[in-house]
């Protein structure tokens, strides 16, 4: 027997499916990564390992565009609900805002986690195949845990413009805002503020993907840091859904 919740979750794994551009967005976080990877690892991932970067960081280094596929698939997952009246359907099918909520978020959520940790996996065994004697394997300390900790990344990267979208209630608002700060603006911090810029949700959360995490934040705390910022998104966009008109 189909309780409500189960029928709830499954109604919104269907819009997800139904929608392209949100099923596009969501397969491009494993082709955009796997993409750059094979790319930058073919080209110039020995010449990196001689300048003596953290090899273990490099190897994740097509995440920076594998999390603008994360963003742009939570972002459009939640604004189809707001394009044409969808909404008003959903709620007349679910009236219970707080439910439909949560059940789209843990779709949301769990598809991110589920192809975001394939493409972290992915990353770095396909990346190694590329650097020869410097390749590193899952049993070399770090490795494992920085690419479960990259799904994990990748889903509250997600869940965080989710939650955003939810606010907004607009994904063009979410991608311009999000994308140049993950991109430029965060950098630009780091540089002026220092060690305040490691509390930020992308800086904090890739700190899982370091063979060894220096300062104040290890690897589990950095992704704590940003499941923080996710949950503050996504309390964030249950209230304005909550007390907004559909």
């Amino acid at each position: 027997m189909t309780t409500p919740s189960t029928a709830v979750l499954r109604s919104e794994w269907i819009k997800i499916r139904s929608v392209r551009s949100v099923l596009f967005s969501l397969t491009a976080v494993f082709a955009a990564t796997l993409a750059v990877t094979v790319l930058a690892f073919a080209t110039v991932g020995q010449a990196e390992a001689d300048d003596g970067h953290d090899l273990l960081l490099s190897a994740f280094y097509a995440l920076n565009f594998g999390q603008i596929a994360a963003i742009s698939f939570g972002a459009t997952a939640v604004s189809s609900e707001f394009l044409n009246g969808a909404l008003r359907i959903s709620l007349s099918a679910v009236p219970r805002r707080g439910r439909l909520y949560v059940a789209k978020m843990s779709v949301v959520g769990s598809l991110a986690f589920a192809v975001g940790t394939v493409t972290s996996f992915a990353t770095f065994l396909v990346g190694q195949m590329f650097m020869g004697e410097y390749a590193l394997g899952l049993e070399d300390p770090g490795a494992l845990r920085a690419s479960f900790g990259g799904g994990i990344y990748l889903a509250l990267i997600a869940l965080f413009a989710a939650g955003l979208t939810a606010v907004l209630r607009s994904a063009v608002a979410v991608l311009s805002t999000l994308i140049p700060f993950l991109l430029i603006v965060s950098f630009v911090v780091g540089d002026v503020a220092g060690g305040v810029a490691r509390y930020l949700p992308d800086q904090a959360g890739q700190s899982v993907l370091r063979q060894n995490p220096d300062g104040s934040l290890g690897p589990w705390a950095g992704l704590a840091v940003t499941a923080v910022w996710a949950g503050v998104a996504l309390l964030a966009g249950w209230w304005r859904l909550r007390t907004r008109d559909a």
